[in-house]
């Protein structure tokens, strides 16, 4: 009975030992047991990078904010009058009381001309850095001579001489200097102004407000004409709301990969994108927007029509880190598949120890490209992380196979692996379709080579 179960034990330690199906099963539950690293490392790449968001946003909030800009805009207040009917006990008549009241209208400008320039650097702290940017903006144009009569408003009753301007801001804090604007002949300054029945507030902009205008700009036969210029500190992104009957908007900037965002993209005949900025305008006409040029009581929440452009980076070095983590397992299952091809073809045993080694060999080098990112460049970081653990696994595999070729043949497969992997970070129109013809070609060499393998030594 003895003999027996010892024959038993022999015969399952020697299928272990020989056994291709015992190989691969062995193979597959290190890989499951290697995606439990991997998933700590997505997760401290994932911290990381909130990290470097919080730090991001606490130099934005210091630096200045978006810009979105929406004006300006002609206040005009105007009265209205209601009638109230009391009757009276003693004298047994009715009597009619008449009350004025005083509402707004808001009336946006006939045409709009923006030019911005816009300069851009980064702002470090610690480890990161963020991506800010110092504009100059000039908005001029005109309003035509106003007419409320289609809104049942009298002329006799509008209120001229309280006249104001209005231009509303998403960036208060980032306004780099006074605002003056000015109107025919006159100028006037901007004062902020919190009292705008809060609708303001709750859209996320403030409002800044000129004096009382002089009736003249205003109250005649001629257009209006104004112009105003703007300095802003900011950060991610710039907009503007086309509140002009037409609206016309053009901008420069030293950015090398702008994001144009909103309802509106800019002229793609006239474009100009280098390595040392762009150069894009628009142009936005009233059929193109669903909104008129007057409204009354309050200004409204125009936020949709906003277009402009985002200026972020991309593709970042955690997003790249995180990207390549993503393929950790296709290099891990990779790896162990051209150790298993050989150790089946070259009769070499490997212990699964060394399988393990090598496996949490390879999930050192997110830990080694996220460290080292945070002190250099992406590509630095690649490189060095990617050197280290190739010249690990290569010593390594000469001490497991004893031989200088299957080393040598497995450190040019893990450097064209990580270099195809590389190519995919960098790349984003065109990720999924290199991406799916290298996996073809890693596949077909796969069967090439595995077509020697007698599978039925089970």
């Amino acid at each position: 009975m003895e003999n027996s179960n010892t024959q038993q034990q022999n015969k399952f330690g020697n299928w272990l030992k020989t056994s291709i199906t015992a190989r691969m099963l062995m193979v597959g539950f290190l890989i499951i047991i290697l995606l439990i690293p991997l998933s700590f490392i997505e997760s401290l790449i994932r911290e990381r990078s909130f990290r470097q968001q919080d730090v991001v946003n606490e130099i934005n909030e210091k630096w200045g904010n978006n810009v979105l800009v929406y004006g300006p805009i002609l206040k005009i207040p105007y009265k209205t009058f209601s009638e109230t009917t009391t009757f009276n006990e003693k004298t047994k008549t009715y009597l009619k009381e008449t009350k004025t009241h005083i509402n707004y209208a808001y009336i946006f400008p006939e045409k709009l001309n923006t030019d911005i320039n816009v300069n851009s650097k980064t702002l470090n702290r610690g480890n990161f850095e963020s991506a800010v940017f110092t504009t100059d903006m000039t908005l001029s144009g005109f309003y035509i001579p106003t007419d409320l009569t289609e809104k049942d408003i009298k002329t006799e009753d509008i209120i001229w001489d309280k006249a104001t301007l209005i231009i509303k801001t998403s960036n208060l804090k980032g306004i780099k200097s006074d605002m003056l604007i000015k109107l025919n002949n006159d100028n006037y300054t901007f004062q902020t102004n919190y009292n705008d029945d809060n609708q303001s507030r709750s859209h996320h902009l403030d409002v800044l407000e000129t004096g009382f205008l002089n009736q003249s700009n205003i109250n005649g036969t001629e257009n209006s004409n104004f112009s105003i210029k703007i300095s802003f500190n900011g950060s991610k992104q710039i907009e503007l709301i086309p509140i002009g009957k037409t609206t016309t908007m053009s901008m420069i900037s030293n950015w090398a990969d702008p994001s144009f965002i909103g309802n509106y993209l800019p002229n793609d005949e006239t474009k100009e994108i280098s390595k040392n900025g762009f150069k894009a305008d628009w142009k936005v006409l009233h059929i193109n927007r669903a909104f008129s040029q007057q409204h009354l009581n309050k200004i409204p929440n125009l936020n949709e029509f906003a277009f402009g452009t985002k200026f972020m980076v991309m593709v970042d070095e955690y997003q790249k880190s995180e990207r390549s983590a993503k393929y950790g397992f296709l290099v891990i299952a990779l790896t162990f598949l051209i150790f298993f091809l050989i150790q089946t073809l070259s009769k070499i045993n490997i212990h699964p120890f060394q399988y393990l080694m090598i496996g949490l060999a390879l999930t050192m080098f997110y830990t080694l490209l996220v460290s080292i990112s945070e002190h250099s460049n992406f590509l630095k970081a690649y490189l060095i992380a990617g050197i280290s653990v190739i010249v690990l696994i290569t010593l390594y595999s000469k001490s497991i196979l004893k031989t200088f070729k299957f080393p040598l043949f497995i450190g040019l497969s893990l450097t064209a692996l990580y270099t195809f992997i590389y190519v995919i970070i960098q790349l984003e129109n065109y990720a999924l379709l290199v991406g799916s013809i290298g996996l073809f070609l890693i596949l077909a060499i796969v069967m090439y080579v595995s077509r020697k393998i007698d599978w039925n030594n089970g």
